[in-house]
């Protein structure tokens, strides 16, 4: 679950990054897209701790 946030919070970022260098008006500034790629590092990080701490319990048992 936490992937699939991951990799929603990832395409909004780089969406919002595409439409601001195309000349668009970007929804979110330089500080916002900075929190959302935080978040989505942030995010990843955290669904891969899960998932290694899953991997060794489940070798430990």
């Amino acid at each position: 679950m936490a992937l699939i946030g991951s990799v929603l919070l990832f395409v909004f970022f780089t969406v919002n990054v595409a439409i601001g260098a195309f000349g668009g008006n970007a929804p979110l500034g330089d500080v916002g897209e900075m929190l959302v790629l935080l978040a989505a590092s942030t995010v990843f990080v955290a669904a891969i701790l899960k998932k290694e701490a899953d991997r060794n319990s489940e070798t430990d048992s």
